[in-house]
């Protein structure tokens, strides 16, 4: 296949990479990789750091990256001629900046996706897969599942329920092959840019910090290990049958915020790192007070299910951290 990913050089689209050379190594699947990135967030470091790559827009070569925004619906659409799947990565992600920001939020997240999902009707590529959220839903009763009626609490939200609607419209339209994906709280290794709970707290205490819960601690989240949550991504970039499709995707376990941050410290303990201060902050305007999520239809139709336990992914991400993490207070 020819991957098209917007927001390659992130987090995720890193560990989506690595699967996809992994699997070249290993079977001679034949993949090829086109990153489409403004460098805003991930570098170019960071992706000669997961490979080697060119620049252009060549499908001969394993790995390449066209350095555009998807604000430039032009560059967009010619980046993606000749993808047989886009995986659209790239956005303006977390409840605090769309809050701050609100328009900026609006037009990356939703003029941003209109133009990815353009680009792939006009190419007639046969996959569209949207990076989604469980920020949508909102102020639910959890477990989050797909027939809930959106509540979005945040800017956040409501620009990903938007792009949800430009998918599902897209696909009843134009007939393109459009999968949503609503992700849990993502963490794993990789994650040093990352603004969320996990990479923030190891960082902070590898710099020698405090590390600050918003509000009680008793906010509940359903924490997602990169490995599982790229495995969903390569389901519903081939699986047939589940186009125009919305799924959650996380491990359909309710963790609070206080108790992550205890096996966090805890595990940072084991790894030989000194314990680090905790303390409780103001609560976070747009915050839900808790989410997790019904993964069954994930299951059912994508045969698809999380595998990574919390203790086990912090221990590898902690690790990771741990090799490659250059604190402040040594630079």
């Amino acid at each position: 296949m020819n991957w098209l990913i917007t927001g390659g050089c992130g987090f995720i689209g890193r560990a989506l990479i690595q699967a996809l050379l992994d699997d070249n190594r290993s079977n001679g699947a034949g993949h090829a990789i086109r990153v489409y990135d403004n460098l805003s967030v991930g570098t170019k470091a960071d992706l000669a750091g997961t490979a080697d790559f060119t620049e252009g827009t060549d499908w001969s070569a394993t790995l390449t990256l066209v350095e555009g925004d998807i604000l430039d619906a032009d560059a967009m659409r010619e980046a993606t001629q000749g993808a047989d799947a886009v995986i659209h990565l790239a956005a303006n992600t977390g409840v605090a900046p769309s809050v701050e920001a609100p328009r900026m939020d609006c037009n990356v997240n939703i003029i941003g996706t209109l133009n990815a999902l353009e680009a792939a009707r006009a190419n007639g590529t046969e996959r569209f897969v949207f990076a989604s959220s469980g920020a949508p839903l909102g102020v639910q009763i959890p477990p989050l599942h797909e027939e809930m009626a959106p509540r979005p609490a945040s800017p956040y939200g409501a620009s990903k329920l938007a792009g949800e609607g430009y998918c599902s419209a897209y696909f009843h339209c134009f007939g393109v092959q459009t999968v949503a994906l609503r992700f849990g709280n993502v963490y794993g290794e990789g994650s040093t840019h990352k603004a969320s709970v996990v990479a923030k707290f190891i960082k902070a205490a590898l710099d020698g910090e405090t590390l600050e819960i918003y509000g009680d601690g008793s906010q509940t989240r359903d924490f997602i290990h990169i490995s599982d949550l790229v495995r969903a991504i390569r389901a519903a970039a081939v699986e047939k049958g589940v186009g125009g499709e919305c799924f959650q995707i996380a491990t359909a376990a309710e963790t609070t915020v206080g108790a992550l941050t205890d096996v966090l410290v805890e595990t940072m303990v084991e790894a030989g790192l000194p314990k680090p201060s905790v303390f409780n902050g103001e609560t976070r305007t747009g915050d839900v007070a808790r989410n997790f999520s019904d993964t069954s239809k994930a299951k059912r139709k994508l045969n698809w299910q999380a595998e990574v336990a919390l203790p086990d992914g912090l221990r590898r991400t902690v690790r990771f951290f741990q090799d490659t993490y250059m604190p402040d207070r040594a630079s």
